[in-house]
């Protein structure tokens, strides 16, 4: 063999192995997921982070082409679930909602103390924006806001009011009411959405407070009775509903809930998940079962949904005196 014979066949040697090197690397890659996907939610059946969950594994199923399976991990204040998702493998199999202001308390409140923080996750993207509601049962003798506040006034520490933990939308909800209207609730930190409407709805408190998914279906159906929205504007859910500032009362408080994964996921599994999950939310059909359940879809991906989750995580910390 001559050397520029030799020479030819190590370059074609060479290049063959680059670009079966190359090949090898984009089916790896093209891979994911190669199995069935988790997908935590922190909180019971029933609530509007469950329905949220459920509506968006089945309409992830077949653009991943994967099982998505819902796990509810309930308990902690949401920490059951949030600690699992953070000590989870970051291959992109496991992931799990952040709801936002809830998950803040668990590391920022001393008294709680977890080790686990904000840069314990890798946001993937935010999914929808659910705002927080007061109601009360039907027959219940609150017709309005104003008797609210003002049973209130006259009894300090007497009116009740459902949460869901310390620091969660609906806690800060009740303190910024608080704050306004110089009021004092008693605040009844509930296990799940589904449990503060039975309490409500069985006379044990008085005042629901929850999202608009959580309670469109009871209000509709005269269960219960609106007493306010806390959005901007009426929500086109509940249009008949008023929002607290009709009322008077400068109230506007969300809970955002959106997809993360364990801190360090690997890149490849992020690209997928946020193209994946991306066309699931803007599409036309999830936009319309969403509307079915009363959620309102809010899509914030990338950077954007990282800052997005610090500059609420401040905002909270500095409510909270935290």
């Amino acid at each position: 063999m001559t050397i520029r014979n030799a020479r030819r066949e190590f370059l074609g040697a060479t290049v063959a192995a680059l670009l079966t090197g190359a090949l090898g690397l984009a089916s790896a890659q093209a891979q994911f997921p190669e199995r069935n996907l988790s997908l935590i939610v922190p909180y019971g059946a029933g609530g509007g982070t469950d329905i949220t969950a459920r509506l968006l594994a089945k309409d992830l199923e077949p653009i991943i082409g994967k099982p998505v399976t819902v796990e509810n991990r309930a308990g902690g204040g949401g920490w059951i679930g949030w600690g699992a998702l953070a000590a989870a493998k970051p291959d992109g199999y496991t992931l799990g909602y952040l709801n936002v202001p809830s998950m803040y308390a668990g590391y920022l409140d001393p008294q709680i103390g977890r080790k686990e923080r904000l840069e314990s996750f890798t946001p993937i993207i935010n999914h929808v924006i659910d705002y927080n509601i007061w109601a009360v049962r039907a027959d219940s003798p609150f017709k309005t806001l104003k008797d609210v506040i003002d049973a209130a006034r006259k009894q300090p520490d007497t009116i009740t009011v459902s949460a869901y933990g310390a620091g969660s939308d609906d806690h800060i909800a009740i303190l910024g009411i608080e704050a306004e209207t110089g009021t004092k609730f008693i605040v009844i930190h509930s296990k799940s959405t589904a449990e503060a409407k039975t309490q409500a709805l069985g006379g044990h408190i008085h005042v629901l407070g929850a999202n608009i998914s959580e309670v469109a279906e009871e209000i509709r159906g005269g269960q219960l009775r609106m007493l306010g929205v806390m959005a901007p504007q009426r929500s086109r859910f509940l249009p008949d509903s008023p929002t607290f500032r009709e009322q008077g009362f400068n109230q506007v408080w969300s809970v955002t809930r959106g997809i993360a994964a364990p801190a360090n996921l690997v890149k490849e599994a992020e690209t997928r998940l946020v193209a994946a999950l991306g066309q699931v939310i803007n599409s036309k059909a999830h936009q319309q079962r969403a509307e079915q359940l009363s959620l309102e879809p809010l899509v914030i991906q990338g950077e954007d949904y990282r800052k997005f989750l610090k500059d609420n995580e401040l905002a909270t910390k500095k409510l909270m005196k935290w």
